[in-house]
């Protein structure tokens, strides 16, 4: 189930902007190192983590580029979908915010998030690393 729904999510999200166009002015083709800060950064990511599965797009974040790549750290607005086997049962899909670094190559995006998850009356709150593989929607 859970590789279903990640896969489903890749192909949806990626399939359709592979061909994007990219600007010549933009400034990590232009060869410099540029610090930045974003609000969004244009990237859809699925990936794995603490057995649940999530879809995240970067948000707010301090970037690093050089040539074709950027590389971020910052939030990570995202929506876990997780199958609940406890009495009582969460919902499937839960909206939450993480943090994490992402790299980002040309169209193609690799990010390890973390994701703390609260504490409850049978677990400690801990913080879950993750990885994920996703697409850069803009150049």
């Amino acid at each position: 189930m859970r590789t279903s729904v990640l896969i489903l999510f890749l192909i949806v999200f990626c399939i359709p902007v592979l061909h994007a166009q990219e600007t010549k002015s933009d400034p990590i083709r232009s060869g410099k190192s540029t610090l930045q800060f974003a609000v969004y950064d244009g990237a859809v990511v699925a990936g794995y983590v603490d057995d649940g599965v999530y879809l995240n797009f970067t948000g707010p974040n301090v970037s690093w580029s050089r040539n074709k790549t950027k590389v971020l750290l910052g939030m990570l607005p995202s929506l876990r979908f997780k199958e609940d086997n406890k009495a009582p049962k969460n919902s499937f899909v839960t909206p939450t915010l993480g943090v994490g670094l992402t790299c980002m190559y040309k169209k193609t995006v690799l990010q390890l998030p973390l994701y703390y998850n609260a504490k409850t009356a049978t677990d400690n709150g801990k913080w879950n690393v993750g990885i994920g593989l996703g697409i850069r929607l803009k150049s």
